[in-house]
């Protein structure tokens, strides 16, 4: 038999290897192409299981085999491409399974979207952990990614949220993940089976290397990049938790079918206070300032973002209708007129204030911008949702609807996503802007300032082989000024294939001695997801890699 009837033959869900379904599983959001042999779509945890006894064995006899779990494809970073089986989790495991006082859970196929309305119906609560993707993006990626957004600042990554975590290890057996106290701990490690061995193994290797796994910790507010080794114990509680080594490890270590998600109340009332700044050495102790009254979320957009959505303003509001286009357009006079005159600020910083009252809300701002007096800045207080959307609407859309005014030119995430300490601004940001004005680029710089966390997407046409030098010459570049700024490589996007070859801007040979160490106790044969989160010379994780899969398309 063929893999695929071999494969159809053991689940009740479907295997596909028609040429349409491979070109669509063969990309996601990131610069990569990456074709798969099958798409497979379970239907249970017992199919997921199946195909990973399957893949196991095939493996032991020498198939040069592996599987990649996926739910939306929103990923950046080309995390769920793979040569060989994709488990496809959108299609049938997509259902919420139970809503809690203050938790839901639900399968990792299941849209955001849909979570995020049926939670917000039952309790009126939601995962405050949710990306900017989350009209298109599905839990599992969440999970694996360990996906962040604009509430960050105030409620903190996925793995704060994640309590269970229902799994399939590389041996098809099936395991329970959550925090065990100390007397939990030594009772899994007696088991006698492959979840027993990891809690024995991933024990001793913390213990054992528990000095550098410290001093490792990532300084920075936000970091996905490598295994969170650092989590996972808490000598003085006992408490021992796997759950924050796999999410955020990109399904390299097992495949998650059924997560339980804590769950918040966000606030309804909303005021913003919009800071427009012409000089960045004062940009810490503002950043510093604003963070000290609480806001819910603190986010920027720079100059380039500004002026390219000045220039494109009129397409703009075209795709977003007459109605909304007029409101906008009007609401935006003042910017523009500040544009025309040469006034452009270098960055825009966006505080919002969420409380129970609007008055309350409100106060926030207005003292906050009375804190900020002394300051050479100009400020402007939205004092309710009505007020803010524009702001929302620069942050959040400026730049995809840019991209579609630019034909033959691909947004190209490879700098993305990186995390430096808000201290570090007046020194960083022009070094930063020095470093990218080297290169013929478009691109705008917008991020969650009081995280210190930067997005940088190029709008490149990739079908130009100059523009594929420009990110092999530029990445490594990037992170080496990261590094030296004690940063992260990545804060919520993860490494995939993109910068997983850099994670030794970041961490010392021995960490990733150690994450290999990690990868190999969970999936010693190598069968989840291989070539990320941990290079592997030969099989995936080098630069060699991230020329090989570029797409050779402008989109």
């Amino acid at each position: 038999m063929t893999l695929k009837e071999s494969l159809a033959a053991l689940i009740q869900g479907d295997v596909a290897d028609d040429a349409e379904t491979l070109k669509k599983f063969s990309r996601d959001t990131s610069i990569f192409t990456r074709r798969p042999k099958l798409v497979v779509s379970p239907k249970s945890t017992d199919d997921v299981a199946a195909l990973v006894r399957y893949v196991s064995a095939a493996k032991k006899e020498g198939q040069d085999i592996s599987v990649t779990g996926r739910s939306a494809g929103t990923d950046m970073s080309g995390g769920p491409l793979t040569d060989s089986i994709v488990v496809s989790f959108t299609k049938y495991m997509n259902h919420m399974l139970d809503i809690g006082s203050d938790y839901a859970v639900a399968e990792p196929g299941m849209y955001y979207r849909d979570f995020e309305k049926e939670t917000l119906a039952k309790n009126g609560m939601l995962l405050a952990s949710y990306p900017a993707s989350r009209e298109l993006c599905a839990l599992g990626g969440i999970v694996s990614n360990n996906s962040a957004g604009e509430l960050t600042l105030r409620y903190g990554k996925t793995d704060r949220y994640v309590r269970e975590l229902d799994t399939v290890l590389s041996d098809g057996s099936k395991a329970i993940l959550r925090p065990l106290s100390r007397a939990d701990l030594e009772a899994k490690k007696a088991e006698q089976n492959l979840e027993g061995e990891i809690y024995r193994k991933m024990h001793a290797l913390i213990e054992e290397n528990w000095q550098e796994i410290r001093a490792a910790t990532p300084r920075v507010s936000k970091n996905s990049a490598g295994y969170a080794l650092w989590n996972v114990y808490d000598r003085q509680s006992g408490i021992f938790d796997l759950t924050k080594l796999i999410t955020g490890s990109q399904g390299t270590l097992a495949l998650v079918t059924k997560m339980k998600l804590g769950l918040v109340k966000p606030k309804p009332h909303h005021a913003m206070l919009v800071v427009f700044m012409s000089d960045l050495k004062t940009l810490p102790d503002i950043v510093r300032t604003v963070l000290e009254h609480e806001p819910e979320s603190f986010e920027s957009y720079d100059d380039q973002t500004f002026k390219l959505a000045v220039r494109f303003l009129p397409q703009i509001l075209k795709q977003l209708g007459i109605a909304k286009a007029i409101h906008l357009g009007f609401s935006f006079l003042p910017e523009v007129g500040m544009a025309l005159t040469g006034g452009v600020p270098k960055l825009i910083l966006m505080a919002e204030f969420a409380e129970d009252t609007h008055e309350l809300a409100l106060k926030k701002a207005i003292d906050t911008r009375a804190a900020l007096m002394h300051f050479p800045i100009k400020m402007k207080i939205a004092a309710n949702e009505a007020a803010t959307k524009k702001y929302w609407t620069m942050r959040r859309e400026s730049f995809a609807l840019l991209r579609k005014n630019l034909h033959g030119y691909y947004a190209s995430p490879f700098v993305d996503d990186f995390v430096v300490e808000p201290s570090t601004y007046p020194q960083f940001l022009p070094e930063l802007n020095s470093l990218l004005s080297n290169y013929d680029l478009i691109y705008t710089i917008a991020g969650h300032v009081g995280n210190g966390n930067f997005h940088i997407i190029p709008l490149m046409n990739l079908a130009d082989p100059k523009a594929r030098s420009i990110i092999m010459e530029l990445t490594p570049k990037v992170y080496d000024l990261v590094a030296k700024y004690r940063g992260s490589t990545t804060g919520e996007h993860n490494d995939g294939i993109i910068r997983t070859p850099f994670l030794s801007k970041m961490f010392s040979p021995k960490m990733l001695e150690l994450f290999a160490e990690t990868k190999k106790i969970f999936d010693p044969q190598n069968i989840f997801n291989p070539g990320k989160k941990v290079p592997m010379p030969g099989i995936g994780g080098t630069e060699a890699e991230i020329e090989k899969y570029m797409l050779k398309t402008s989109g």
